[in-house]
């Protein structure tokens, strides 16, 4: 891969909202307040899940993923966004944007499988009850979650790829917070559609795939709790698969929304924020979603936490 090509800079300059100088410092807090919130959330989701033995079950094992996913998806982008809004010149190097972009796509990619491996792991569980173990075995966990991963850095290097080779003809103003592919694509000199037609491509397999497998789970678990005669059993379906369906909905949401059209027709600040929400504010809520709608993680904490805090057996 050519990545380096003729019209590669040493840097790009990285403009964000530099026209709105006063959203700088309110920008700056939301974004330490949120990643301080990311950090803490999912950390804590990782401990309780380790750490306690009765959330050793598949469920807990993909969240466990996620919260990884989530905190290594903001931390490719945050830490170096709150420097650049205390520097007068926003700059990120060449390899710098490299590896960013890399590492975004690639967690984007894989949090959007890993979502739909953990709806069809609900789709069994409340579905299949009494094959669960047998269908959600260890084996079949781990290989499902390994794939995820492979499939989220293959899908990236391939974008990746095609978005770095663009032409730029010397252009370095890149006019987002952190570097993304329709950001880029507006960089180039040349024709971009070809290019986005096999990013669409490669965006549709990621996105509209997944999502599509989400939703037909979650149709027969719907039909499934509906034949449940018991109102408590019914509510608590719905109270663990109605903490995935938020974290769905607004994940996928602003992702289709962002690359499921041509960079073009995205309005520049309207897309900075959509990214800001899919890529932060998402990250910072996954782990209150999780936490405060399911009764099992509310009790681990309750016996998990004293132990790490205070030293209690």
């Amino acid at each position: 891969m050519n990545w380096a090509n003729e019209s590669s800079a040493r840097e790009f300059i990285l403009l964000g909202f530099s026209n709105r100088p006063w959203l700088q410092m309110p920008l700056f807090v939301l974004l330490l307040i949120s990643y301080t919130f990311t950090i803490f959330g999912n950390v804590s989701i990782m401990m309780v899940c380790i750490l306690d033995p009765k959330l050793h079950t598949p469920m807990y094992f993909f969240l466990t993923n996620l919260s990884i996913l989530d905190l290594c998806y903001t931390t490719s982008t945050v830490p170096h966004m709150l420097t650049n809004i205390c520097r007068n010149k926003k700059t990120i190097s060449y390899g710098g944007c490299v590896a960013q972009l890399i590492i975004f796509l690639a967690l984007g990619a894989t949090e959007c499988l890993l979502l739909a491996v953990m709806s069809f792991d609900r789709y069994v569980a409340v579905c299949k009850p009494l094959h669960y173990v047998v269908i959600m075995n260890h084996w079949f966990c781990v290989r499902v979650v390994a794939f995820s991963w492979f499939t989220g850095f293959g899908n990236s290097v391939l974008q990746s790829s095609l978005t770095l080779n663009m032409p730029r003809c010397g252009r370095q103003e890149v006019d987002h917070f952190f570097c993304e592919v329709p950001a880029l694509l507006k960089l180039s000199c040349a024709d971009t559609k070809p290019i986005e037609s096999e990013l669409f491509f490669f965006s549709v397999l990621i996105l509209l795939i997944p999502v599509t497998l989400i939703l037909i789970s979650y149709g027969f678990i719907a039909q499934a709790v509906l034949r449940i005669r018991s109102a408590e059993g019914r509510r608590k379906a719905f109270g663990t698969c109605g903490s995935h369906m938020v974290v769905v909905s607004l994940f996928f949401g602003t992702g289709i929304y962002m690359y499921l059209q041509p960079p073009s027709s995205t309005s520049k600040d309207w897309g900075k924020m959509v990214s800001l929400f899919y890529g932060i504010i998402t990250p910072m809520l996954n782990p209150l979603i999780y936490s405060l709608r399911n009764k099992d993680m509310k009790e681990a904490f309750k016996r998990v936490m004293p132990k790490i805090f205070f030293c209690k057996k």
